[in-house]
């Protein structure tokens, strides 16, 4: 039997646990899109000073995700936020989920899905979304978990490779009952 995750909302004592997830499991995952390493990337994105202005927007929140007792992912979302980028208050955005390779093959991912769907679902949300480069695992994953691809776009970032800079954006309608749509 697959043993939950634990869930931990963060404050910005935990950036630097985040941070640490953040870097190592981008280096274990995501080196091979970039023709610099992603070192670009990482200066850029994963950084205290980027994180702690991100904690403090409104409607977002950061998770750690534990497996027993190690912290092994990192969650983001963003609440309340539409995909056509209007006030609209009835989706949810996963921003990034993050996890060490360690924590591969584990169910951690699938169900750091149910719980942000469960998370949606009470809080009336139509629709999670999200995206994710069109030829990764990651997309196949989502799919399988009810995603479907809404639409494409190229990823414009200085040093991604080419071949890389395809990316889906990728909806999961949720069931609301009680209301008329």
């Amino acid at each position: 039997m697959i043993k939950e995750p634990r869930y931990k909302i963060c404050s910005e004592s935990d950036i630097p646990q985040i941070l640490k997830i953040y870097k190592q499991s981008y280096i274990e995952h995501y080196l091979y899109l970039w023709t610099d390493n992603g070192e670009s990337y990482m200066k850029t994105n994963f950084t205290q000073e980027k994180i702690v202005s991100e904690m403090n927007k409104d409607d977002t929140q950061f998770f750690l995700i534990y497996d027993e007792e190690l912290p092994v992912g990192v969650l983001k979302i963003n609440n309340n936020k539409d995909i056509d980028k209007t006030s609209n208050t009835d989706y949810l955005e996963i921003e990034r989920i993050y996890f060490l390779k360690e924590a591969a093959g584990k169910g951690l991912g699938k169900s750091t899905i149910k719980m942000i769907e469960h998370l949606a679902t009470n809080e009336n949300k139509k629709a999670i979304w999200l995206k994710a480069m069109e030829d990764a695992d990651a997309a196949k994953f989502y799919e399988k978990l009810g995603f479907v691809v809404i639409e494409q776009f190229d990823f414009s970032y200085p040093n991604i490779k080419d071949e890389f800079k395809r990316m889906v954006l990728m909806q999961l309608l949720l069931k609301r009952t009680g209301i008329d749509d």
